[in-house]
């Protein structure tokens, strides 16, 4: 009996699991990437909302995969413009050090999980900047980087840059 109720309990968190997961949508910017949910919201946005907004990524993905914290950039822009923010009022950067610069450069087969992501998110106004320190580390060359990605002398000079014109970090 008690392994039919534990089996019974693991359905149920399964079920609640898929139906969760199909609350969450892509679009209206990047209708292949950055799925979020519609939420009744208490935490009403001011009118004429505005965010200069940074993330910071230094793992890198699973093979194969694509980066999470470029599908955040992306959901940060989907969610906000659900909510009618217009996309001159958002301004986001990811700076990108440590082993996910490989994430942001071609690959020596030509094939990055990541290449149509970057190719959106820079196509839609995000900043991509790589840490130079980390390119030389892990032997990427500027010329490597995807197309629209950005090389700074290192991640701390990218940050300290983007706080100056009024970027905040996202803390996770």
């Amino acid at each position: 009996m008690q392994h039919v109720l534990i089996g019974f309990c693991a359905l149920l968190a399964s079920s609640a699991a898929i139906a969760a997961e199909d609350a969450f949508r892509t679009g209206p910017v990047f209708e292949e990437f950055g799925p979020v949910a519609d939420v009744d919201v208490t935490m009403d946005l001011p009118e004429g909302f505005a965010a200069k907004h940074s993330f910071d990524v230094s793992k890198r993905a699973d093979d194969g995969g694509m980066n999470r914290t470029l599908i955040s950039a992306a959901r940060f822009i989907n969610m906000h413009a659900r909510a009618d923010v217009p996309m001159e009022n958002l301004g986001v950067a990811v700076v990108v050090h440590g082993q996910a610069v490989k994430d942001v450069s071609g690959s020596d087969d030509g094939d990055n999980a990541n290449a149509a992501l970057i190719e959106a998110l820079t196509g839609a106004g995000v900043r991509i900047i790589v840490c130079g320190q980390s390119a030389a580390y892990y032997d990427v060359a500027t010329e490597d980087l995807l197309p629209g990605v950005e090389m700074a002398i290192s991640a701390m000079t990218a940050h300290a840059l983007l706080q100056q014109e009024g970027f905040t970090l996202n803390p996770f």
